[in-house]
């Protein structure tokens, strides 16, 4: 982390004076002052009105803007506006726009238009960030500098094609080392000069966009995509560099987002921050594991909430009001699992185009007497009072779940054995055991320190990339324990099947060989059945498994495969082994769960809390726990609680107290 920190929660969001006349903005000052905001993050789509042609630079409304946060002593995080390109450079640079997966050259519109490889886009997307640096980086009230905007998307153009060439020889050095990686003997597909390499799109070797005939090819550019962006953002950060050592630098990433490896993204950035945008159905676990994985890209540093709405979405089929009481619960949770910062998008409701629907703190009424407006002006007293005492605390946990983008990439791309099988689906399957149990957990990457970890939990590890096995190995022979399960251990980074039988290079630790792989149609099931009797269903996938010294924990009940092994545990060196080979019900994992958490003596945060979000983070010596109730009951408070201060309210906690829906509380 550079020098300049945060010396307050952030309390704001995106704001677009620039779309409003002049007298609007004093009044919003008025109305935000009444919410306690302290930030605003501006500048992010204000391209074309700072460059309004090729030469041309006019910074006088934005002078104006950040004048005016500064007098009002507002935290400016200032965005770049890379994220769409003016007309005039479309105009006079076609090339600047991208070619999408059906070999469609795009014109000007939408945004994330920009070819990543396109050195027009670059240079004038570098002259501006360090034009802006000039002018600003100095400022004191610049608290972060936010690049782009939501990097995301992919280019197939021509220009790219010849940069996937590049970046193939920069990482093969050889054409017949590509041929092999890509297994180009199948369908005689050998290539022998670097220019019959075409990119994997709709009129190659793409099936659809979720679909290749080689996915050696298609994840590598997905790596090449992934890299090419984050060149354009490292660009942008040596343009600012330039002028402002100091000030963090970040880019608002998306959770779960496909198309970009976030770990290797987050070495370059300063701060991680991410923008939270739930469905009206989406389990508060998910949300969890997202925050989760946000603090685990760099390591456990805390990371800034750079976007929510106060309270509906404008782009989902279902955009329901968030009701009374979501806003500032879910608010706490991006707080209680790593969050410095509390920020929404929008801060005033867009008059046209596609999200003037998009929720706001000032609604299309244009005052501040409105319910959501209300909410969030309880939030922010909430969080002036609680000043700075939390920032950069810190979680230390004793389970680590695997999360990799390219095993993501190669799971999704497999063709068999089953379309349904997801990635992150699974991931979740598995951190929702641990989110109701309240164990916390870390979100960790391939290249991790297990060892850290009593525990270490990788669904799905299909992809075993070089030195992988070798580092689980050692974590569990050195007394580390490790669940994984189906689809684990078979290919290798360029998706070539390791031979020798599944799950190939962790078959001596697990104790196992995985002889078939059984896919079950949506409308199929089997059963499991523990050693000690209880019968739960399974489906997606079923294993075929012979033991080779692994104990058996549960074996399959039905069909051909019946009695034979489905949960194994292997003892390994000091330490164990769980494989899972089947998708089985949440009660069935439950009860596997139980008995690995149970040997691990690994305990909840607080016992006889189920039904609540209890989670805490600790600074300087002192432990804070988060507890939230996302259900519609009512819940008593946990005991071990009960005499502690509720710092939210400064009023001690008797067992009469009690959480309804959306109640939150925060424990020191």
């Amino acid at each position: 982390m550079t020098k300049k920190v945060f010396q307050r929660i952030l309390y704001g969001g995106d704001y677009n004076p620039n779309q409003w006349p002049e007298e609007v903005w004093s009044e919003d000052m008025r109305i935000f002052k009444e919410a306690a905001i302290n930030s605003a993050t501006i500048n992010v789509f204000s391209w074309a009105k700072i460059q309004p042609s090729e030469e041309e630079y006019n910074f006088t409304e934005l002078d104006k803007i950040i004048e005016l946060l500064s007098k009002e002593n507002y935290d400016i995080v200032l965005a770049t506006s890379t994220a769409a390109l003016p007309a005039w450079m479309f105009k006079k640079y076609p090339e600047v726009g991208r070619t999408d997966f059906e070999g469609r050259h795009h014109k000007f519109g939408q945004r994330h238009n920009a070819c990543p490889n396109s050195l027009v886009y670059q240079k004038y997307a570098s002259r501006l960030a360090g034009k802006l640096a000039e002018r600003y980086g100095l400022n004191p009230h610049v608290k972060c500098w936010h690049i782009n905007n939501e990097y995301g998307g992919e280019c197939f153009c021509e220009t790219c094609e010849k940069a996937f060439r590049v970046w193939l020889k920069e990482r093969y050095g050889t054409i017949e080392a590509v041929n092999k990686a890509w297994n180009l003997e199948f369908w005689g597909h050998t290539v022998y000069e670097w220019d019959e390499i075409v990119l994997p799109n709709a009129l190659s070797e793409g099936i659809d966009y979720e679909n290749t005939a080689f996915a050696g090819i298609s994840i590598d550019y997905r790596r090449f995509n992934s890299d090419s962006m984050l060149n354009n953002f490292k660009m942008e950060r040596e343009a600012i560099r330039n002028f402002d050592q100091e000030t963090p630098i970040t880019t608002n990433l998306m959770g779960t987002y496909k198309l970009l490896d976030y770990f290797k993204w987050a070495k370059e950035m300063d701060i991680v921050s991410w923008d939270n945008y739930p469905s009206y159905n989406t389990p508060t676990s998910y949300s969890a594991m997202c925050h989760d994985l946000m603090r685990g890209l760099k390591d456990g540093q805390s990371f800034m909430l750079m976007e929510q709405t106060p309270s509906q979405q404008n782009w989902q089929p279902y955009n329901s009001l968030k009701r009374p009481g979501k806003m500032r619960a879910q608010s706490y949770q991006a707080i209680a699992h790593g969050a410095d910062t509390v920020q929404f998008f929008q801060l005033r409701r867009s008059i046209g185009a596609c999200e003037k629907f998009h929720g706001a703190v000032i609604e299309h009424v244009g005052t501040e007497n409105t319910r959501v407006f209300r909410e969030v002006a309880e939030l922010g007293k909430e969080l002036t009072t609680l000043g700075d005492s939390l920032l950069e605390a810190v979680s230390t946990n004793k389970v680590g779940i695997v999360f990799d983008w390219e095993n993501y990439w190669g799971v999704e791309y497999t063709s068999g054995p089953n379309k349904d099988l997801k990635y992150v689906d699974q991931i979740h399957h598995y951190y929702e055991y641990f989110y109701k149990k309240n164990i916390p957990v870390d979100m960790i990457s391939v290249d991790s320190d297990f060892s850290k970890y009593d525990l270490v939990v990788a669904p799905v590890l299909y992809m075993i990339k070089e030195q992988l096995a070798e580092r689980l190995s050692e974590y569990v022979k050195n007394g580390g324990h490790m669940i994984t399960t189906f689809m684990s251990g078979i290919v290798n980074e360029s998706d070539n099947v390791y031979l020798g039988g599944y799950p190939g290079p962790l078959r001596e630790m697990a104790g196992i060989w995985v002889e078939e792989i059984d896919a079950l149609a949506p409308e199929q099931t089997n059963t499991i059945a523990f050693e000690t009797g209880e019968e739960y269903e399974c489906q997606l996938l079923c294993d075929i498994i012979h033991t080779e010294g692994a104990e058996v924990v549960a074996h399959y009940a039905s069909d051909f495969y019946s009695d034979t092994p489905v949960i194994t545990k292997n003892e390994f060196g000091k330490g164990t082994v769980w494989y899972n080979g089947t998708h089985v019900e949440a009660e069935g994992l439950k009860q596997f769960l139980d008995l690995v958490v149970s040997e691990r003596s690994l305990t909840p945060i607080v016992e006889q809390a189920e039904g609540l979000e209890i989670t805490k983070r600790m600074k300087n010596d002192k432990e804070f726990i988060f507890v939230l109730n996302n259900n519609k009951e009512i819940y008593d408070i946990p005991k071990k609680l009960v005499g502690k201060k509720n710092i939210l309210t400064g009023k001690m906690i008797t067992e009469k107290d009690t959480l309804a829906q959306f109640d939150v509380m925060i424990i020191e």
